[in-house]
C-alpha cells in the first residue's frame, strides 16, 4: 500500500523529505511532482526498483530513463559534456528540458541505452524534487508517470494512488502539477536534435 505525503510546493517540510528519502534508500519507488509532469523515481543503483518502473511503464531496455540531478556539476559527473553542450545546458537549466547525453562509467550499464550508451539528464525547476535530491545526495533515476494506454501523464495524486497503490511505495502531493512533458533534445550528435517538443521553450536551444 503506497504511503501519501502532502508537501508544501515551495518549502517542502524537511521531516517529510527525510522520510521520502528513507523510502527511496530502502528500495522504494516514489511518484512525485516536477516542473513538468509527475515522475516515478528510484535510486540509480537499485536494480529491482528500476525493474519495477520498467514494468509499470511497460518499457524495455531501449527506453531512455532520465537521471534527475541537482545542478550542472552533477550532470557533468554522469555524462560526457563538451564546452558547447555545457553552454547550452547552462542556458536552460534548471528547467523543463531533458537532454540525451552519453553516460560515463559512473552509471550502471543496465540503465543506459544498450547500443548508444546514452541516458536522459535534467535539472528540475521545482522545490520538491530538488529537496529530495539534496537529501538523497545523489541523482534519482526517473521516468514520466504515463501508464500504458494513456495519452497523457497522470497528474492527480489521488488517481495515482488509486491506480498504483500496490505497485509503488509513496505518492507525493504538492499542489497542482501539469500534464505536459519536458522538451527532449539529443546532444549526442554534432548538432542538437529535437526529439520531443514539450514544456521547455525552443528559443534557447536555437531550434524554434
Amino acid at each position: 500500500m503506497a504511503q501519501f505525503f502532502s508537501l508544501h510546493p515551495e518549502q517542502p517540510q524537511p521531516r517529510l523529505i527525510r522520510q521520502a528519502v528513507e523510502i527511496l534508500r530502502a528500495g522504494g519507488v516514489v511518484a512525485f511532482p516536477t516542473d513538468a509532469a509527475y515522475s516515478l523515481g528510484c535510486q540509480v543503483g537499485d536494480a529491482e526498483a528500476v525493474a519495477r518502473i520498467r514494468a509499470i511503464r511497460e518499457v524495455d531496455e531501449r527506453h531512455h530513463f532520465t537521471l534527475m540531478c541537482r545542478d550542472l556539476s552533477e550532470i557533468a559527473t554522469y555524462a560526457r559534456v563538451d564546452n558547447s553542450q555545457f553552454r547550452l545546458l547552462k542556458a536552460t537549466t534548471p528547467g523543463s528540458y531533458t537532454f540525451i547525453l552519453e553516460g560515463t562509467k559512473e552509471l550502471p550499464r543496465r540503465i543506459l541505452h544498450p547500443k548508444r550508451k546514452s541516458i536522459g539528464l535534467r535539472v528540475p525547476a521545482h522545490s520538491v524534487p530538488l529537496a529530495l535530491l539534496v537529501e538523497l545526495n545523489e541523482p534519482m533515476l526517473t521516468s514520466t508517470l504515463m501508464l500504458p494506454g494513456d495519452d497523457l501523464p497522470l497528474n492527480d495524486p489521488e488517481a495515482i494512488r488509486d491506480r498504483l497503490e500496490k505497485r509503488i511505495d509513496l505518492v507525493i502531493e504538492a499542489g497542482a502539477c501539469g500534464m505536459e512533458m519536458t522538451t527532449v533534445v539529443d546532444l549526442t550528435g554534432s548538432t542538437p536534435e529535437l526529439i520531443r517538443a514539450g514544456l521547455g521553450p525552443l528559443e534557447p536551444l536555437g531550434l524554434e
